[in-house]
């Protein structure tokens, strides 16, 4: 048998393979066992999976499956082409009847990944425009599709500090309360998004300009993407965010019954 010339990315990627074709998660000692490799380093290897989102670990059962990232890498290309283009038109809609610049985004890791963006007529350039990445926690397209997470998914993209993100040009004008640097505060901003059925983000991606999301949901009721407007923070006062968020979520239940989905309930 050739000899890998990259040694450990041959290691993680049988990995990869191993749990992807097993029936479910796998204790390291057995992954160590099947591919023949030390133990050592197979825990090496997992750590830095899970890390990136593409291992996830479940500490009550001493077992590693795939994580999210993983399953997002597999799907990407076949999901993304077709949800933009079913999307598109619904985002256009949606923007000339409101007036606000529109998006739809879809899950990366811990990140969103914008595939539509259709800006408004005398709207000023975003940062969430087509291919660009952010930070799921700092959106709120990200927020929409954490907060209809299992837990336990959400638990492995963030088990600690070192998975939050911060924009220095935003974070520093931010209230310190209301930065999300752990665990705990972003679980109490999903579970408003929760209680309230829609996400809102303010001034967290671009100082003076505030989102409200609602996540795009497939047959498994898993989050595939989010709908979301955007719009200057004094053009929609507080009270009027849920009137806006019923028109994002009528949006976002058409494209989540074109792919086959279901519509979030109320």
């Amino acid at each position: 048998m050739t000899q890998p010339k990259v040694p450990a990315a041959d290691q993680t990627l049988r990995i990869l393979n191993l749990l992807a074709a097993a029936r479910g998660p796998m204790p390291a000692s057995m992954i160590a066992a099947q591919l023949e490799l030390p133990r050592s380093t197979v825990y090496h290897l997992l750590s830095a999976l899970q890390e990136h989102g593409f291992v996830m670990h479940l500490p009550e059962e001493r077992r590693y499956g795939l994580g999210l990232a993983a399953f997002e890498l597999s799907s990407a290309y076949t999901r993304q082409e077709p949800l933009a283009r079913i999307g598109r038109p619904l985002i256009v809609s949606l923007v000339d009847r409101l007036g606000f610049s529109g998006h739809l985004a879809v899950p990366h890791g811990r990140d969103v990944l914008y595939i539509v963006e259709e800006r408004a007529k005398g709207a000023p350039a975003l940062i969430t425009d087509v291919n660009v990445r952010l930070p799921a926690h700092l959106t709120a397209s990200g927020r929409a599709i954490l907060s209809v997470l299992p837990k336990a998914q959400l638990r492995a993209l963030f088990p600690d500090r070192d998975a939050f993100v911060h924009r220095s040009d935003t974070t520093a004008e931010l209230p310190e309360s209301e930065v999300i640097d752990r665990y705990s505060r972003l679980r109490s901003v999903l579970d408003a998004t929760t209680t309230r059925g829609f996400a809102v983000e303010r001034g967290t991606v671009t100082p003076g300009f505030s989102s409200v999301a609602v996540p795009v949901l497939d047959h498994r009721d898993w989050p595939v993407a989010a709908i979301a407007v955007t719009f200057r923070d004094d053009e929609v006062p507080e009270d009027r965010l849920a009137t806006l968020a019923t028109e994002v979520r009528g949006a976002a239940s058409t494209l989540s019954s074109r792919i086959h989905g279901r519509a979030k309930q109320e």
